[in-house]
């Protein structure tokens, strides 16, 4: 009897560890509490498009990960993106040297993960509340009382903060991810019917709440019917109001995106607010995943690693690899 092995969250990480155990002949399953796949890789639906309201894009350093791109980019699920990149400081915008190779989901960041599903077994808008083992295999208790299982491994691939309650029967596990502090972002999309008259596509912003702005009409297979805009709240700011009602945080970001882009910028035909709780980790690390071989508990996530879009591929790789030795 092949028992399956569970995968708690459908981001990259999560997804990452599905195919590699998948391609080896491994059963699994995955879980994931939102309606859709990609964590904060995910995109919007809105009525003015696709917006990609987290991951913004992403670099390819890794041999390994340049390499299962360069297969997302054959399978057309990745562009590259290469924007008018600028800097803004202290209000003064200047063109950025910088030449990195980024890569963005086609036509959305989403794309990526919703390719990467097809074909694995997932139950969406199932929150997972307890992991427990049993005297050989795992078992699994979600929100609404349901039991799933048994379960050979298991792979929580959430956000540090969540997968620590997750990892309870580990609590050494437990215990580093409690350690993990992840910042929170305030994230504002912008739509104008008309383009603005500007020669910005993407900011990395100084000295402002925002942290960065991206144009989506630049990035490859996106819509151009209309000019949006997708704003990212720096941490400082965003902790500091966390709690701020979401037509305020509207109004403050588009504030300050009027103030540095460098052009008339009319009244936005459709504005959304969304807030990552758990956006990024404050710091990196270098676990590569938590690991208890002898439970069969595993936690992986960008969180172990960058904070990166690679990083959190990465770690996925790594649960796999484990649990692949164990087998």
């Amino acid at each position: 009897m092949n028992i399956p092995i569970a995968i708690i969250g459908t981001g990259i990480a999560g997804l990452s560890a599905a195919h590699t155990l998948q391609a080896a002949g491994h059963a699994v399953q995955l879980f994931d509490k939102s309606r859709g796949s990609g964590g904060r890789m995910a995109s919007k639906r809105s009525d003015a498009g696709a917006l990609d309201l987290g991951a913004q894009y992403f670099t390819a350093r890794d041999r390994h990960f340049v390499e299962a791109v360069q297969q997302w980019k054959a399978h057309g699920w990745v562009g590259q993106w290469s924007p008018r990149l600028y800097h803004s400081h202290q209000g003064q915008l200047s063109v950025s040297p910088d030449e990195q190779e980024r890569w963005v989901g086609v036509p959305r960041m989403s794309s990526i993960c919703r390719a990467m599903l097809a074909g694995l077994p997932v139950q969406f808008s199932c929150r997972i509340t307890e992991v427990f083992r049993g005297e050989q295999h795992w078992s699994l208790l979600d929100a609404e009382g349901n039991s799933h299982g048994p379960f050979s491994h298991v792979i929580v691939a959430t956000p540090a903060p969540q997968a620590t309650a997750l990892l309870s029967a580990a609590p050494k596990l437990a215990s580093a991810a409690a350690s993990v502090v992840m910042e929170p972002t305030w994230a504002v999309a912008l739509a104008f019917a008309a383009p603005l008259q500007t020669e910005v596509e993407g900011c990395f912003v100084h000295d402002s709440p925002l942290d960065w702005l991206a144009r989506n009409r630049s990035k490859p297979g996106r819509d151009t019917a209309v000019d949006t805009w997708v704003l990212h709240a720096s941490s400082h700011w965003s902790k500091q109001h966390l709690d701020l009602p979401k037509e305020a945080v509207i109004e403050q970001l588009q504030g300050a995106f009027a103030e540095l882009i460098g052009c008339a910028v009319p009244a936005a035909s459709f504005t959304l607010a969304h807030r990552w709780l758990y956006a990024r980790p404050a710091a990196a690390h270098q676990w590569s995943v938590l690991a208890d071989a002898d439970l069969g508990l595993y936690a992986c996530g960008d969180w172990c690693l960058s904070g990166r879009v690679e990083g959190a591929w990465l770690s996925g790789q790594e649960a796999a690899r484990r649990i692949l030795e164990q087998l």
